[in-house]
């Protein structure tokens, strides 16, 4: 890099701009899909039991293929694995939007698609992950994490909304081609990525080896996987028992229409958060990060003791601002402490220990408040946000890492 570079954005660019750009049109699509394929799941006549079986088919085949992305993305070029992971969802999802179309889908044909599109997806969040750090210099590391982060949330909420809308106005099937568009127009973005080298050679062992070796790099660093711990019963709780137990309490209480709004909260949070880490660059700023989010246990207090929607929203708006502040730290911390070979394997660990925690949360919310009440279920849930967040928080490596040296160092090093 020369020096006039050293006062670019990380939108100055060009890898980094196909990047967000890709990242972008996938997420849009995927916020229309989930919608748009229940409906079709319906229309065809498909129980709720039906429903299930498409939507735990593609989460399945996705949580599998994560480790197996993250070998594919430290063994080969992590733009041409996108590339090939995009054309895949691409064509599995025109298939599913023909079919529907058509009439001719059914459980058995969409659940196996999703399956392949879940594959795909769990293929693809390791390399895109790992692929911003050789996007951009250093010094524009945590902007562009921040950006790639507010695309993804800012995409979220506007594909869902746009998935309603569609799903209503011209049909399901159409919401899911729209989708595969998506994936057809990401797949030549990721191949025009010229992306610095990670400068590793190319591994000689099997899969397995592979594995085993992120799985080393992944345990040894003690403020990785103690995080990683913190999230999984983070994401239990929050993303998986509230997720659950929030409509049910919704509808005894103060109505379905408040809990859209509630939800709507901290997506719009989610966003701040992103916003706000643009500015927000502390000295040890995963410590502050992993702090930040022991606010979550508040919304979940709150709705045990069946607080009112203005303050339930505006709990779960703070909530959103304070995973969006620490989702842009830990990237940047993995992203700087990481050697670039191993990192799509240590994102992949980070995945896994995060997305099963989810539908885990999901299945024993229910059976716990039938047994205990939902009150009960909550008041626990957001005690363990708070004890996991401390003891998380007592980690030496987590209080005492420092990413204001990495950057100094990478200025150094991009500016040569």
């Amino acid at each position: 890099m020369n020096s006039c570079n050293k006062r670019a954005r990380a939108y100055h660019f060009k890898a980094f701009r196909h990047l967000f750009v890709a990242r972008l049109f996938t997420v849009l699509g995927n916020g229309i899909a989930p919608i748009a394929l229940a409906f079709a799941v319906l229309d065809i006549g498909g129980a709720v039991t039906d429903l299930g079986i498409v939507v735990a088919s593609r989460s399945i085949f996705n949580v599998a293929f994560l480790l197996i992305g993250g070998v594919l993305a430290d063994r080969y070029s992590r733009s041409l694995v996108l590339v090939s992971s995009s054309v895949i969802a691409a064509v599995s999802q025109a298939i599913v939007a023909w079919s529907v179309l058509d009439g001719s889908a059914t459980v058995m044909s969409l659940a196996l698609l999703g399956a392949l599109n879940g594959a795909a997806a769990g293929i693809a969040l390791p390399a895109s992950s790992a692929l911003v750090p050789q996007t951009v210099p250093g010094q524009n590391l945590r902007e562009a994490n921040a950006l790639i982060q507010l695309g993804i949330y800012s995409g979220t909420v506007i594909g869902a909304s746009l998935g309603g809308m569609l799903t209503s106005t011209v049909g399901p099937g159409w919401g899911l081609a729209i989708d595969a568009l998506g994936f057809a127009v990401s797949a030549p973005l990721y191949f025009f990525i010229r992306a610095t080298s990670i400068e590793a050679c190319p591994s000689q062992n099997n899969i397995l080896q592979d594995l085993k070796e992120g799985w080393k790099e992944f345990a040894s660093r003690a403020w990785v996987w103690s995080i990683v711990v913190q999230f999984t019963i983070i994401n239990a709780a929050f993303s998986g028992v509230v997720m659950v137990l929030g409509p049910v309490i919704a509808d005894s209480s103060f109505g379905r229409t408040n809990w859209g709004i509630i939800v709507a909260a901290q997506s719009v949070g989610l966003i701040a958060g992103s916003f706000l880490a643009l500015r927000w660059r502390p000295r040890r700023d995963l410590f502050i990060g992993v702090m930040l989010i022991s606010l979550c246990s508040v919304p979940i207090f709150m709705l045990s003791q069946f607080a009112s929607a203005l303050w339930l929203t505006a709990a779960f708006f703070i909530a959103g601002v304070a995973f969006g502040l620490f989702g842009v730290s830990w990237a940047h911390s993995l992203q700087t402490h990481i050697p670039q070979e191993k990192l799509a394997r240590v994102y992949a660990y980070d995945a896994v220990g995060s997305f099963v925690a989810i539908p885990f949360g999901e299945l024993v919310a229910g059976p716990l408040a039938i047994h205990f009440g939902s009150s009960n279920v909550l008041l626990v849930s957001a005690m363990a946000v708070v004890i996991a967040t401390i003891a998380a928080s007592m980690v030496p490596a987590i209080r005492l890492l420092d990413n204001s040296s990495q950057i100094k160092s990478q200025k150094v090093t991009n500016s040569l």
